[in-house]
């Protein structure tokens, strides 16, 4: 078993208490490959912001699970190198398992150096997602792993996890749930929802320049949470903006996104003012990665370097990555 302290990681009670108190958010970036990570890790280290890297089950499969154990390794690494050379602090690394769907995939994580997973078993009944996310914790908190649980269910596709439509947070539910399962922060359904079309066109307005506008998240169900398991660690999925600039770009160059419309980051930045102390992002690094190798492949047809392809995309993940711990998430200068 290789733990994730000798991989020089962290888990999240600490951070987590900290951005609940100081009203911002941990970015949650999920990853696929090197230069995902690359950018992730430099424009945290840049921005000075604690980061937590998360892999989702077909990631996990992709990379191969020897192999993003390395790169876990190789992430603390890069930052404490990268932070050398800029004459930076070092920042705290999470690494975590994004979406776990049974007990057997968590514990193989724990064994190879995740410092926290997410149970998600929201698709059962209640007192099922009780006892398979108490089964994840007792074993996860021997090793000082942390654990997420959710309730609710959110609409959209990610990976292997899909649903076509929203079910709502209970609030009533959240205070039996935490105190049932012993979980360290909990993911609710308010509104948001995974992919790049997180809403139906009908469910829209349209401004002048005709892009949608998604209805405003269910901050009641928020609040009333809060009051319920007050100061407890809430994590919103689902939360990518969806840039109508890359969206643009990878039309422009033969790619379709009919109807691609994401959460609005004014909302996203209202919600860090609560308890929600972690948000997940995927689409928005997806888009921009797709829309600029898209962009190279059009400019430069007979380009077959991937370094010239995956180059700018990288460039073009880093300031996406700047601009949500500055502006959105309000994480930077918080390592």
């Amino acid at each position: 078993m290789t733990h994730y302290k000798e991989l020089g990681l962290v888990n999240t009670k600490e951070l987590f208490k900290k951005a609940i108190d100081g009203q911002y958010a941990i970015p949650a970036y999920n990853f696929n490959n090197m230069e995902q990570l690359q950018a992730i890790i430099i424009a945290c280290t840049e921005t000075q912001s604690p980061v937590i890297l998360q892999v989702s089950s077909g990631a996990r499969k992709y990379a191969n699970q020897t192999l993003l154990r390395y790169m876990g390794q190789g992430a603390v690494a890069m930052m404490k190198e990268f932070a050398k050379e800029k004459g930076l602090k070092e920042i705290p690394i999470v690494l975590h398992l994004d979406h776990g769907d049974s007990f057997a995939l968590c514990k193989s994580c724990i064994e190879t150096g995740f410092s926290s997973v997410m149970i998600d078993a929201s698709h059962y009944p209640f007192e099922e997602n009780v006892r398979i996310t108490k089964e994840v914790v007792d074993y996860a908190h021997q090793y000082d792993v942390t654990v997420e649980g959710e309730l609710g269910v959110l609409a959209g596709i990610e990976d292997e996890v899909s649903s076509k439509t929203t079910h709502y947070t209970k609030p009533e539910e959240v205070e039996e749930f935490v105190k049932k399962t012993g979980v360290d922060s909990l993911a609710i359904s308010i509104g948001t929802s995974h992919g790049a079309t997180k809403f139906k066109p009908e469910q829209c307005t349209r401004n002048a320049d005709g892009i949608l506008i998604p209805p405003e998240l269910r901050f009641d169900i928020l609040e009333e949470v809060e009051k319920r398991i007050p100061g407890f660690s809430i994590v919103l999925h689902g939360s990518s903006s969806v840039p109508i600039e890359a969206v643009r770009i990878i039309e422009e160059c033969g790619g379709k996104l009919k109807d691609s419309v994401g959460i609005p980051e004014e909302q996203i930045r209202k919600a860090t003012k609560s308890a929600v102390c972690k948000v997940n992002i995927d689409s928005d690094g997806r888009l921009w990665m797709t829309a600029l190798i898209r962009k190279v492949f059009k400019e430069k047809p007979s380009e077959f370097d991937p370094r010239k392809y995956l180059g700018p995309a990288r460039d073009a993940l880093m300031e996406m990555y700047k601009h949500k711990n500055k502006n959105v998430l309000g994480s930077a200068g918080k390592a």
